[in-house]
């Protein structure tokens, strides 16, 4: 739709040596803190346009408060002896009902007082429109007020009710068909803007407008001047500032060097570290942690240490996984420090006084219990064993099979089964060695019934009770059975359970990751050394005690 007045060089230099008129762009899509405007940097396009008609064009895409003012204080500047005047804001805006601010990239939560920190005053443009009645453009393309929630009591979202000055002229939509008119219609070189607006049902036109308006100048040709290009120095100390505001690595070194090179060659990138650096909350935290350089096994360490005090990290592995990152953040909270789940040099010193701790405490306690356990042990010896029958033997075992006197009691009972076959009719130990050689339950069933009181009756009765079920009841058994089961011990994990039971001397048989009965009875002789129920599952007390070292009996 542009038009260019083709002249001649002669021509042209008058144009040239006048005043330019003046205008000001300024669209935030992105914000550091608050949801994005979509297109609302889009407005930017038109500035080449407006350079062609002869505008001295101040612009920024993204600005922080301090940059924005600089750039508004330069359009105010060259306004003073513009002819025309041309103001386009994008972004999200607030109002206390009197007065409006578009808001800078860094805004965050914005109050009526300090707003100049991250807001450009919408208000005072309006004076600086007001000096050129007829002539002067307010564009404004807010974003959807909803995407901003405001939490004081006075500033509200979107844009309030303006005081338009006499003789400006105000257009206000959508950023994308606010960018549309300004990039087509308002450069096209001395059009009937009123004509123009007729067809634009998207744009909400306010203040002063009347038929026939061409407040746009022709068009000027000039000729290409060279592209200004920076100067050696000038590159050097823009390639220094970014090495620093790199070494730095933080937001105030990126905005440093933003607001000394506001069009240098890294202002895109310094944009989105600053977002990513915004956008990571504890990156401060995970960065001191990153200087200890932890070593594996200290990492394996900080990971045994936690599940010692109960804060499981689902596995031991070296690796800070989002199990042991949830687990140091339960620590920091139960001892008062900021929940980052990354740890401090002073945070690992006093984890690992704490594990110790506790590791003493748990020796302690299964010391404590190893004694009581012998103490019963004894006892129950005492009143059973130590009497020197088959029953008092029986007894024993049934309660205490991993016990201190198992052995004898089980070399007596050898030497008593040795003399009742001895004893034995011919029959009755025929039958016998037919369901000794079975061991089933059926076959001592059926000796029993063909010899109730036959020499190896007892020795029937007790092969059938403990075949038909542990000392531990089934709920508990069920219960262990889940917690085993959330613990998936499979494959690597079942291969180092069963070289933990097999480092304690009690034979859980092949290592293959194969959890089966060899491994269930190891397990079930490491509970009944610690006094814990035998139910031969890897139930929360089994792993705590075996992730401490405990060593058995």
């Amino acid at each position: 739709m542009r038009r260019l007045l083709l002249t001649t060089a002669l021509i042209a230099g008058p144009f040239l040596a006048q005043a330019e008129d003046a205008a000001l762009i300024l669209g935030v899509e992105r914000y550091e803190r608050l949801d994005r405007v979509s297109r609302a940097d889009n407005l930017l396009d038109s500035q080449e346009g407006l350079r062609s008609l002869g505008f001295a064009v101040q612009a920024r895409a993204n600005p922080r408060g301090d940059v924005a003012h600089d750039v508004a204080a330069a359009f105010a500047e060259d306004a003073e002896t513009a002819e025309r005047i041309v103001v386009a804001l994008s972004g999200h805006f607030v109002t206390d009902g009197r007065r409006n601010w578009l808001l800078t990239a860094e805004a965050q939560d914005p109050r009526l007082f300090g707003m100049r920190a991250y807001a450009l005053s919408v208000d005072s443009l309006l004076q600086v429109l007001a000096a050129r009645p007829g002539q002067a453009i307010l564009l404004l393309a807010p974003g959807d007020a909803r995407d901003l929630d405001l939490s004081g009591p006075v500033l509200r979202p979107g844009l309030g009710a303006l005081e338009i000055p006499q003789g400006l002229t105000v257009l206000r939509g959508d950023p994308s068909d606010v960018a549309d008119f300004m990039e087509n219609d308002l450069v096209e070189p001395s059009a009937d803007l009123s004509v123009a607006l007729e067809d634009r049902s998207d744009l909400v036109v306010a203040g002063f407008l009347m038929p026939g308006w061409s407040p746009m100048p022709a068009a000027i040709e000039a000729f290409p001047e060279d592209p200004e290009t920076p100067d050696e120095d000038r590159l050097i100390a823009e390639a220094a500032a970014w090495d620093v505001a790199e070494a730095d690595d933080d937001v105030d070194g990126y905005r440093a060097y933003i607001r000394a090179f506001p069009d240098g060659r890294f202002v895109d990138l310094a944009e989105e570290r600053i977002s990513a650096i915004l956008d990571e909350p504890n990156r401060d935290a995970r960065l001191a942690e990153e200087a200890l350089s932890l070593s594996a096994g200290e990492r394996r360490t900080v990971q045994r240490n936690l599940n010692v005090l109960d804060y499981n990290t689902r596995g031991i592995d070296g690796i800070f996984g989002p199990g042991t990152r949830q687990a140091v953040t339960n620590w920091q909270q139960s001892n008062g420090y900021p929940q980052t789940s990354y740890l401090t040099r002073g945070q690992i010193n006093r984890l690992d006084a704490q594990a110790e701790r506790r590791r003493a405490e748990i020796a302690a306690q299964e010391e404590r219990e190893r004694a009581e356990a012998e103490r019963l042990d004894r006892e129950y010896w005492a009143e059973t064993g130590a009497l020197g029958d088959e029953a008092g033997y029986r007894a024993y075992l049934s309660r205490y099979p991993e016990g201190l006197f198992a052995d004898l009691a089980e070399r007596r009972l050898a030497a008593i089964d040795s003399e009742r076959e001895d004893a034995a009719d011919l029959a009755d130990r025929s039958a016998w060695g037919i369901a000794d050689a079975d061991d089933t339950v059926a076959a001592y069933e059926d000796y029993l019934a063909a010899w109730p009181d036959g020499v190896f009756a007892e020795e029937a009765r007790a092969r059938i009770a403990r075949m038909q079920g542990p000392d531990v009841s089934d709920d508990e058994i069920a219960t262990a059975r889940a917690q085993e089961d959330r613990l998936q011990l499979s494959g690597v994990r079942a291969q180092l359970l069963e070289l933990r039971l097999r480092d304690l001397g009690l034979s859980p048989g092949p290592l293959d990751g194969v959890i089966d009965d060899e491994t269930r009875g190891a397990l079930r002789r490491y509970q009944e050394g610690q006094g814990l129920p035998p139910k031969g599952y890897v139930d929360q007390a089994t792993l705590v005690r075996l992730m401490a070292g405990a060593t058995g009996r």
